[in-house]
């Protein structure tokens, strides 16, 4: 009886796992007026392979970071960062994601392409991604691309839904910064990088 009894209040101890997503809620920025004149091909986005675990990871001060057993992603790290940028960029440009599908004739595609560098999570002060990105026209013939790099930091709530939803900020920032730069570069092959609409980071980078 004893035995049996340990174990269920073990069992009443052990917290419930909580799952969590980079995609956002239904509710989001409204479309841009005109409809982009390209599709886009967001590709497989790159992470450290130190994010590349089911658990949310956080810092504590500048060199601990803590793996939550009890607070994990819904899907692969980089899946979810993928589908959250996809979104992102398909509604602010009013135009459609074609990644693993055949573009229709006569429509050029825009492939974008991201390394997430880092994507630190202190609980109760910030979110900072940095993240190196391109795009360029699939199939044009001097393979022109823009090459850029960037910095967002957002404020982050001290509850670890908060963090998740700063995350997502983050990428909202990230795709809204490469929303931009895919119009100017539509316009123009010399276009900069257009530059974060928030947090502090590196200027853009010219075209290599």
């Amino acid at each position: 009886m004893l035995a049996l009894a340990g174990g269920l209040l073990g069992c009443q101890a052990t917290a419930p796992v909580r799952f969590h997503t980079l995609a956002s809620p239904m509710a989001a920025p409204a479309s841009p007026a005109t409809s982009a004149a390209f599709l886009i091909d967001v590709l497989p986005v790159g992470i450290p392979a130190q994010l590349d675990t089911a658990q949310l990871l956080v810092r504590q001060g500048d060199s601990s970071v803590v793996a939550l057993d009890g607070e994990r992603w819904i899907g692969p790290f980089a899946d979810e960062a993928r589908g959250a940028l996809s979104a992102q960029l398909t509604q602010r440009l009013a135009t459609t994601d074609v990644a693993g599908l055949a573009p229709p004739e006569g429509k050029p595609v825009l492939r974008i392409k991201v390394q997430i560098r880092r994507f630190d999570a202190w609980p109760g002060q910030q979110v900072r991604l940095d993240a190196d990105w391109s795009l360029g026209f699939a199939h044009e013939p001097n393979g022109a691309r823009l090459v850029c790099s960037t910095r967002h930091t957002v404020p982050a709530g001290p509850d670890y839904p908060q963090v998740v939803q700063a995350q997502r900020r983050a990428l909202a920032d990230l795709a809204a910064q490469i929303a931009d730069s895919a119009r100017q570069w539509e316009i123009s092959r010399a276009a900069p990088c257009a530059r974060p609409g928030s947090g502090a980071g590196p200027g853009p980078r010219q075209p290599s």
